[in-house]
């Protein structure tokens, strides 16, 4: 029996709200313009990942299709998803070589634009937020922007440090707020203004999960209890990272700070940082609060270590210019994330497919390596973005003309209902992509 409920039913408590994942039960997504059929499906996400500094020289490649595709070490951690892998080579942007620095490589790597110098900022603006301006309306936050480094201030060689620090820009002279503390990004996705002190959301929605939970069936019962728990696991590690004093900061919703201003400098835990953030990503698409997330793991030019891979002697920046066994373990720790996020969405039921299924997950950098070698820029598709995207594809583009990496953004943007004859310095979409 399937029960014909609002998609746009939510779980609303003192303060706040909750939206709930697809389940049989619930089969409409809010999306009234579409057709009933097209409205019953889930809808397309995108999100982007970015590590900055480039990858490791000599391990950054992919041979061959299909499931017997082979990828080189730094992307041995996506060898279970060749079959939803899109590996692109051979991609640039073409403004991004006049500086051959950091930040004249990555202020524009999301929107193929001219860059300001001399300190003055002006970029384009981003895909992500191109898109979060067409459709955001139709989604609780029209987009997430999450990071695990602060920004940089300053200028390096006439480019200001910012264009190092953000790839989402709202504006050509706007980046996007960057939410780097755990705590804060799940209070965009849960709490309401109005909502005050430190109730755990669940608490605060527990009266009308029991409600709903009596009216949808037993299949979508144990999602929700399965989904309910994940996100008590989220509320207790953010908790308990704070407690730590490592990544919580202090959180707005109580009358004065709980905790003592965190030091100076980075989180101590990486590894939790970056995890909480990743969850905070799948959550968001999960529950339709978002269709559209950056998340910058590190800043291009960055300063972070990584003591837990024995690798706490040199920054990630002076790491990225050698070809080491430690730069390897690095690059592997960040594409590490990407298959956290991919596995995590991969096992999300959403009718006949999976969110994986349901989203473009790319992971990209704004050089190939530490070198500043921008001719050509990394990037890796997951996932099959509701079914248009075809997986186990290795496409090289070197050597072409229409190389630009505006191109695939074109197509990405097709595929979230936002299609534009021109983008950046790209006039048409990538037709494998």
């Amino acid at each position: 029996m399937h029960y014909q409920l609002s998609r746009r039913t939510m779980l609303r408590g003192l303060g706040a709200s909750m939206a709930l994942p697809w389940m049989e039960s619930l089969r409409v997504w809010g999306d009234t313009h579409l057709d009933a059929k097209k409205a019953s499906e889930a809808p397309t996400r995108m999100a982007i990942l970015f590590s900055g500094c480039g990858y490791h020289r000599h391990e950054w490649w992919a041979k061959g299709e299909s499931k017997e595709m082979e990828l080189g070490k730094v992307l041995a951690p996506l060898i279970d998803y060749r079959e939803k892998m899109v590996f692109i080579r051979g991609l640039y942007n073409a403004e991004a070589l006049k500086g051959n620095i950091h930040s004249s490589q990555t202020g524009n790597l999301l929107s193929g634009a001219p860059l300001a110098s001399g300190g003055r900022i002006k970029s384009g603006t981003s895909v992500d937020q191109l898109v979060a301006q067409r459709i955001g309306h139709r989604t609780k936050l029209p987009s997430l922007v999450l990071g695990c480094e602060k920004s940089s201030p300053g200028v390096h060689k006439d480019y200001s440090l910012l264009y190092s620090s953000h790839i989402s820009w709202s504006s050509p002279t706007t980046p996007t707020p960057l939410e780097v503390y755990p705590a804060l990004a799940f209070d965009q996705l849960f709490k309401n203004k109005a909502q005050a002190g430190d109730q755990s959301v669940l608490d605060a929605l527990l009266s009308d999960a029991k409600d709903l939970r009596r009216n949808i069936s037993r299949l979508d019962q144990q999602k929700l209890d399965e989904y309910l728990n994940s996100v008590r696991e989220v509320e207790k590690r953010i908790e308990s990272a704070g407690k730590r004093g490592e990544i919580q900061g202090w959180r707005p919703t109580l009358r004065k700070p709980d905790m003592p201003r965190p030091k100076d400098g980075y989180p101590q835990d990486i590894v939790e940082h970056m995890r909480l953030m990743s969850d905070i990503l799948v959550l968001a698409f999960q529950t339709d609060t978002t269709r559209i997330c950056t998340l910058k793991l590190n800043n291009d030019h960055g300063t972070l270590r990584f003591p837990h891979l024995g690798v706490d002697y040199m920054i990630h920046h002076l790491l990225s210019h050698s070809d080491t066994d430690d730069w390897l373990k690095v690059n592997q720790f960040f594409v590490e994330q990407m298959a956290y996020i991919a596995r995590r969405l991969d096992g999300i039921q959403e009718g006949e497919r999976t969110a994986l299924d349901n989203t473009m997950l790319m992971l990209c950098s704004s050089m190939l390596t530490g070198a500043h070698d921008a001719t050509q820029l990394p990037v890796v598709l997951l996932g099959g973005g509701g079914g248009r995207i075809k997986g186990s594809q290795n496409l090289n583009y070197l050597g072409k003309s229409d190389r630009q990496m505006c191109r695939l953004f074109l197509s990405m943007m097709d595929k979230m209902e936002v299609p534009l004859d021109t983008f950046g310095d790209a006039t048409q979409p990538l037709d494998e992509v």
